[in-house]
């Protein structure tokens, strides 16, 4: 039997660019959207097909940094989100935020404070953030650990059971 505190969902690039298209089709009607802005590095791929969906040609990303490989910590701003982006939120254009996930909230929770009156989406949320998040795909359990595309290598993996016959 598998450990409920070692699930992982493990995510292929055809179902996470599927994933973000469908994310592009919800937005769609929420639209149109002046600029996106990427949450770096994981929501620079969703907004890209984001952007290239709905036809948003200003993309601007913010830096943040809330993990250390699968260890959380405390959130950083590494990269400010722009003044022009900041300058047109601020004069009532639409702002749209992208990440791939939303976890504990704590990134989602730093960048709407940069930026609250944006509509913050993301691929994939877990409980604890769901609430910061506006618009997403699919909810994974809190214990899950999603390995996205970039992060995986193709190898074998034994089987949940534990059997190898």
């Amino acid at each position: 039997m598998s450990n409920p505190a070692n699930k992982s969902f493990p995510v292929t690039w055809d179902q996470f660019h599927r994933d973000s298209r469908a994310l592009a089709w919800r937005l769609a009607a929420l639209g149109p959207f002046d600029a996106v802005v990427a949450i770096a590095r994981g929501g620079l791929v969703p907004a890209a097909i984001v952007a290239r969906e709905l036809n948003i040609r200003i993309v601007e990303s913010v830096a943040v940094k809330s993990y250390d490989h699968q260890s959380k910590g405390d959130v950083r701003v590494l990269k400010p989100i722009s003044a022009e982006i900041l300058a047109m939120a601020k004069n009532g254009k639409k702002v749209l935020l992208v990440d791939d996930l939303v976890d504990t909230g704590a990134t989602a929770r730093a960048v709407r404070d940069m930026l609250p009156g944006a509509h913050f989406a993301t691929v994939y949320a877990k409980p604890m953030g769901r609430e910061m998040v506006d618009t997403f795909i699919t909810e994974v359990s809190q214990d899950t650990w999603i390995f996205f595309p970039w992060d995986l290598d193709v190898t074998y993996v034994a089987p949940i059971s534990g059997a190898t016959d």
